[in-house]
């Protein structure tokens, strides 16, 4: 079963259980995942990975925007995000480890041979592929950047 249709079947199983924050966050996802499939040049069609990144899209905005609640005094507006992210969290693979991501880009380095910050663009190239959907993107480029610079 895609991604597309355990949303949906994920949203039958929202409303028999009366779960309003759950329903309404997955309605959003399948309502941007309509968007996409419907977007010229998609043939009608959603990919998974398309899907997850949409799904990874959402939850950034979403703790962003908790964020900004949070620094203007909104802690319930914040609230309710943080469990609309936690929702999309479900669907999203677990998250890398600082710790896990710096000793996958050291490896990237070494098969790289990069040596200086010349070479981080060769080294994002290839991080950014082999850690999309499982690392931060601001947390490799970040631990690429000190490790460069070492």
């Amino acid at each position: 079963m895609n991604l597309f249709d355990k949303i949906s079947e994920d949203i039958k199983a929202a409303m028999k259980a009366r779960d309003k924050v759950r329903l309404e966050t997955l309605r959003n996802i399948k309502k941007v995942f309509l968007e996409a499939k419907t977007a010229p040049g998609a043939d009608d069609t959603l990919e998974d990975a398309d899907a997850l990144k949409i799904i990874q899209k959402l939850a950034k905005q979403g703790k962003e925007t908790a964020k900004t609640y949070e620094d203007n005094g909104r802690n319930d507006l914040a609230e309710a995000e943080k469990q609309q992210v936690s929702v999309l969290e479900e669907y999203l693979p677990q998250q890398l480890s600082e710790a896990e991501v710096e000793q996958r880009i050291q490896a990237i380095i070494q098969e790289t041979g990069a040596s200086s910050m010349k070479d981080m663009g060769r080294v994002m190239g290839v991080a950014t592929k082999q850690l999309a959907g499982i690392a931060d993107g601001r947390l490799v480029s970040e631990v690429v950047k000190r490790l460069l610079a070492q």
